[in-house]
């Protein structure tokens, strides 16, 4: 197939392009190379995609509505929407810069499909849409109204900006919420990195909360195959519709859903610096902090819905994955 990656040199539309390269499809990708974090990691990735012909990539901000419209042109048979300014706390400093790329690039990237809709568009949204729910596990079906970020917000204004277009325009849409991934050639902003980069450092951790946290640490390898099984499970129109699924998200007019992608399994994170500590052959040194403003002390995916849809649950426990990352972070950074 032909598919559209767009945030292609980042952490997950890097790994979802190689995935599909390897298939043997062709991707075209996208992305804005923003100076959020070192670039370098950046144009490995992209160097990485371009060794394979089946990738031509693109450098601009989806805000740039022509350059994306001659892009997109005839339009794809997949769109993989994966751009985006990522980072809760970050959203404190710069808010412009979500309100930028998540709105209105997103926004730009709906209208360019609206008259040439893909067979299925995949966008990326986060678990950090459910705020303040006190429930746990999150279920697809939860209320999702009180982000506590505005990056939260922003991402659930993408949920709310693609069902419009999905009823209005027939474009079929899965939202994937995304719980804490992590990985080889993951972001130097999130945790694993930030702890691993201390640790082989000597330099103290910031754990928040007083490490009282658990999150649902998701490994990229299992997020990839999940999409690669939905891709094909296109949200039908109305009329079209069989027997609904159990605890199925499917809007009730337009082709559209949203499915959680985690481990279902959250993870303490004393329990994650644990298994940072025992790749690496050294102690971190702790520095116990107060909880972050716009943190949740758990997240936890419900992820029967992408098991009744795929017959798939991810399923790398920390114990594999932390090693797969750390061998990953010693051939990359050389330490």
């Amino acid at each position: 197939m032909r598919a559209l990656v767009t945030g292609s040199a980042g952490f997950i539309g890097f790994h979802l392009a190689r995935r599909l390269l390897e298939a043997g499809d062709e991707v075209v990708g996208i992305d804005g190379f923003t100076p959020y974090y070192d670039l370098s990691l950046k144009e490995a990735r992209q160097a990485r995609l371009e060794q394979d012909g089946g990738f031509t990539g693109h450098r601009f901000l989806l805000e740039d509505f022509d350059a994306l419209q001659q892009v997109y042109g005839e339009g794809f048979d997949v769109v993989y929407h994966f751009a985006a300014q990522a980072g809760v706390h970050y959203s404190l400093e710069n808010p412009r810069a979500y309100i930028d790329a998540n709105i209105v690039g997103t926004y730009n990237l709906l209208e360019v499909m609206r008259p040439r809709p893909p067979r299925h568009a995949l966008l990326a949204s986060t678990s950090s849409v459910y705020g303040a729910n006190p429930a746990v596990p999150f279920f697809e079906t939860d209320r999702a109204d009180h982000p506590l970020t505005l990056y939260a917000a922003t991402k659930k204004a993408t949920e709310e900006m693609g069902h419009a277009y999905s009823y209005l325009f027939k474009i079929p849409i899965t939202m994937l919420r995304f719980f804490t991934v992590y990985g080889p050639w993951g972001r130097p902003d999130m945790a694993p990195i930030k702890f691993a980069a201390a640790i082989f450092a000597d330099r103290p951790i910031d754990l928040y909360n007083f490490g009282k946290m658990r999150r649902d640490f998701t490994f990229i390898d299992d997020l990839v195959e999940a999409v690669a099984r939905l891709t094909p499970i296109i949200p039908p129109m109305a009329a079209d519709r069989q027997r609904p699924l159990p605890g199925d998200s499917l809007a009730r007019q337009a082709p559209w859903r949203v499915v959680n992608i985690g481990a279902g399994k959250p993870v303490e994170l004393e329990d994650f610096v644990a298994a940072i500590e025992a790749s690496v052959g050294r102690k971190a040194r702790r520095n116990p902090m107060p909880m972050q403003i716009g943190d949740v002390p758990v997240t936890f995916a419900n992820t029967d819905l992408l098991f009744h849809l795929t017959g798939y649950r991810p399923s790398t426990s920390v114990r594999e994955g932390v090693p797969a990352f750390i061998g990953w972070y010693r051939d990359y950074f050389r330490v």
